[in-house]
């Protein structure tokens, strides 16, 4: 771990980062490198190296000669090889953090504790299932039985997203794997340090050759792979348009796929509500991960009432925080991603100093020759904002929180789920019987009642609308990587029909 922080501020270069393939690191005959950069100071970590058209149907060639024997494999052998997968991540959470904060510049204060843990804990659960996933028997009596199996579908593909690298692929490659199936995985380019760790550790648990291959390379890979004949089922974090292709390249071998894509989510907070505790969930909902996260609940809609009295120390909490050096282990606010998502960014800031909404605190770059080089940028709140405001409707993926007054619950709930998107709401009331109303008119796929964002394992997660199809976590994903198969057994002989 110190080692990995010490090339933070050295001028020396990490390996060049291959793909993995049949159990090994190989070279990429395409000849094209990119860089991996630190987003605190956008210095070069190391190179990247493009995987071309060869080790696309090389990797698809090794998935399915993997999935052959994994499917195979008796279900206790294949939880047990999963629970020591489980075991050597934990033993190396934090070199498995600090490679996604050198990559995504999130502070290890976040990275250590969430990102490497939650990931874990997923890959745990689905290791329990597995014993437990089976079909079921429907009898007729006299005439015969159906027998209803359980299969997993063959080559699955998995494309991470660059705000959660390492807990993305062990959320995919979990559940995937559980179920039998085997994944190649596509991580972001921009964040391609962790996969190949991930499998390693695969590999040194007992995972068998093929059975979880690492892909690196920009959109042309990721294109490969979703129209290539010999994979099964896609599965997308990543942005909505991304999302539309990626479903348009599946329709033609009719893949199937799950795409966990954008939110725009609300938080709606009563006046009769916990002021403490909403807060303390808007705040830590919108600037975690420095706001690059897709279930953040970016639009707060606060009730007449205690409007006033809600925003009164939000100015004074958001100046408190941290920003700074992502491997100090006090610094709450991070960088942004990349110097072309911080362009993005700011100019949502700009558009919210000029729409005429109050501006409460933030959204300027930081000074300092600490900020200097880096992609740093205040965390922002505004209030009076209208639901027309670009910044209000569009989603940031920044830390830019926008504060909207209503009346009444159905102004609210209609307001609320006025969106494209579908990811996430929360509801703040002390009356139960309301909250739970609000809750089930929203939109979303994860609602909270006084609370936000807690994900066990257990829970499903996933959108309505245009923030996905299908889910991941949870016993209902089991849904999503397996297919039915019905066998009939006929007790009686075919009467002549013809």
């Amino acid at each position: 771990m110190a080692a990995t922080r010490d090339l933070v501020n050295a001028d020396t270069v990490l390996p060049t980062v291959r793909s993995y393939i049949d159990g090994g690191f190989v070279d990429s005959t395409s000849g094209e490198t990119f860089d991996a950069v630190y987003p605190a100071t956008n210095r070069v970590i190391c190179a990247v190296e493009q995987a071309g058209d060869a080790e696309v149907d090389a990797a698809v060639a090794s998935a399915q000669r993997g999935f052959e024997v994994w499917s195979m494999m008796p279900a206790q052998e294949r939880s047990r090889i999963l629970l020591r997968a489980v075991a050597i991540i934990r033993e190396r959470n934090d070199e498995l953090a600090y490679l996604d904060t050198l990559d995504t510049g999130k502070p290890v204060a976040e990275t250590t504790t969430e990102d490497v843990v939650t990931g874990a804990d997923v890959i745990e659960f689905y290791a329990g299932l597995i014993p437990t996933l089976h079909g079921e028997t429907i009898d007729f009596p006299g005439q015969g039985f159906a027998r209803m199996k359980r299969e997993p579908l063959g080559v699955c593909v998995g494309i991470g997203a660059w705000n959660y690298p390492i807990q993305i692929a062990m959320w995919k490659s979990g559940l995937a794997l559980a179920c039998g199936n085997s994944m190649i995985f596509k991580p972001a380019e921009v964040t391609p340090l962790s996969a190949g760790v991930l499998a390693e550790i695969y590999s040194e648990a007992g995972v068998p050759d093929g059975v979880f291959n690492v892909l690196q390379g920009d959109a042309r890979v990721g294109q490969a792979l979703v129209r290539h004949d010999g994979v099964a089922k896609v599965s997308l974090t990543g942005e909505v348009s991304t999302g539309k292709q990626i479903m348009s390249d599946a329709a033609g071998t009719l893949k199937a796929i799950t795409l966990e894509l954008g939110g725009k989510s609300p938080i709606v907070v009563f006046d009769d509500a916990d002021l403490d505790s909403a807060r303390n969930a808007a705040l830590t909902n919108n600037f975690y991960s420095s706001g690059q996260v897709c279930s953040n609940s970016t639009r707060i809609f606060v009730q007449r009432g205690v409007y006033e009295a809600f925003l009164a120390p939000i100015a004074d909490r958001v100046a408190a925080l941290q920003v700074g050096d992502p491997f100090d282990p006090a610094t709450t606010i991070g960088p942004l991603v990349s110097a072309e998502h911080h362009d993005k960014v700011m100019r949502y800031m700009k558009l919210a100093l000029d729409s005429g909404a109050r501006h409460i605190v933030g959204g300027e770059v930081p000074v300092g020759d600490e900020f200097a080089s880096g992609n740093y940028v205040m965390p922002a709140v505004f209030a009076d904002c209208t639901d027309d405001m670009e910044f209000v409707a569009d989603e940031v993926f920044g830390p830019l929180m926008s504060v909207l007054v209503f009346d009444t619950e159905d102004e609210v709930v209609e307001r609320a789920n006025a969106t494209a998107y579908g990811l996430a709401a929360g509801v703040f009331s002390n009356d139960f019987a309301r909250a739970n109303r609000v809750g089930n008119a929203l939109q979303a796929g994860s609602v909270w009642i006084n609370d936000y964002g807690t994900l066990p394992a257990s829970v499903p997660f996933g959108g309505y609308k245009q923030s996905g199809i299908g889910r991941e976590n949870g016993a209902n994903a089991i849904e999503y990587y397996t297919q039915v198969k019905m066998i009939y057994s006929s007790l009686v002989p075919v009467e002549k029909y013809m």
